[in-house]
Parts: structure tokens; sequence; C-alpha cells
């Protein structure tokens, strides 16, 4: 057992030996640029400067708009597509047309007008008027991810635990119908 430990020993040093030779001997590696952000890794040209603006403000920039028009987008569960017309005179490079975001030839941009209006309305004139009032309306707030919004969304079961009164029972002896 005593000549067991010293040829282990003896093994390890040459490894740790071999390892630190190996290790000095390889040219210092450069760090890996760090990978971009998913934000960056698809990046969008710049955007014109807005033409055709009847509800945003006037010195919205391109990129102020692209961001609103995101914003819309994902409130509504839509794309451009939905309330801007293709132009069929400029094609880009996927050989599809591309949209022209002036145009003013879809009934569902001058829907959005008119809701964009609306929700400002509410914000500025209701819920601007009440103190901690916490978030704004947005398109979000009735549309949740839907072009056409639901009509009644009910609450959730655990917000209503208790059960909804009995209806009041008749008088003691009111039987029959009204009027007899």
């Amino acid at each position: 057992m005593k000549n067991l430990i010293p040829a282990f020993a003896a093994a390890s040093v040459l490894s740790l030996a071999a390892f630190a030779v190996t290790s000095y001997a390889q040219p210092p590696q450069e760090p890996a640029a760090p990978a971009a952000p998913a934000a960056e890794q698809h990046r969008w040209p710049p955007p014109p400067p807005p033409t055709n603006l009847q509800v945003l403000p006037k010195d919205t920039s391109g990129e102020q708009v692209r961001k609103i028009m995101h914003q819309w987008e994902g409130d509504l569960g839509t794309e451009c597509s939905t309330c801007h017309a293709a132009d069929p005179k400029n094609i880009g490079p996927n050989g599809k047309p591309r949209l022209n975001f002036a145009d003013d030839s879809k009934k569902e941009k001058a829907t959005a007008r008119t809701m964009y209006k609306m929700v400002e309305e509410i914000n500025t004139q209701y819920v601007g008027k009440v103190d901690s009032s916490g978030m704004p309306v947005t398109c979000g707030t009735c549309h949740r991810g839907k072009v056409s919004p639901d009509p009644y969304i009910p609450p959730k079961e655990d917000e209503h635990e208790h059960q909804p009164p009995a209806p009041p029972a008749a008088p003691a002896g009111m039987t029959g119908s009204v009027g007899n």
C-alpha cells in the first residue's frame, strides 16, 4: 500500500505538469463577443418621416409612429396591412407590394383614427380627472388582442366566490297572478 501512494502522487504531479505546459503553450483566447440582444438582431431600416398624420401630433417622428403602430398591432392582434393599403406600384424585395402608409382608402384606418380620439378623450376627460386612477386606457383595455372586442368579459371565478342573493320570497298569503 505504501508503494501505491508515491506512484499515485507522481502520476498526479505529472498530469498537472502536462496540463500546465499545454495550457501555457496555447495562445490567449479572445473573449467571445457578446451576442446582440434580440431587438438588435432584427433591425428595421429607419422609418421615413410620417406624412398624413391626422390624429397623432404633427411633430411625431417616424420612429415614434412605428412604436405606436406596433403597440396598436399587439393591442388589436393585427398586422400593418389591416389598416394600410398595399401599393401595387411599389414592389419590395420579397416580390410583394409594399404598404402605402399615407393612403386613406381602407375604412379600418378611419376607424382606428376615431378609436384613437375616443381613447384620448377617455384618458383626458375621465381617467385623468380621477386621483390615483392608475394606468390610462389603451386599445388593449377593450380589444385584448382581438380586432373586434368581446361584447362582455365575465369576471374571473375567484373574484366573486360568494353566491348571488336569492330572489326575495313573495309575502305570505300572496299567490297566483297579480290583479286577481
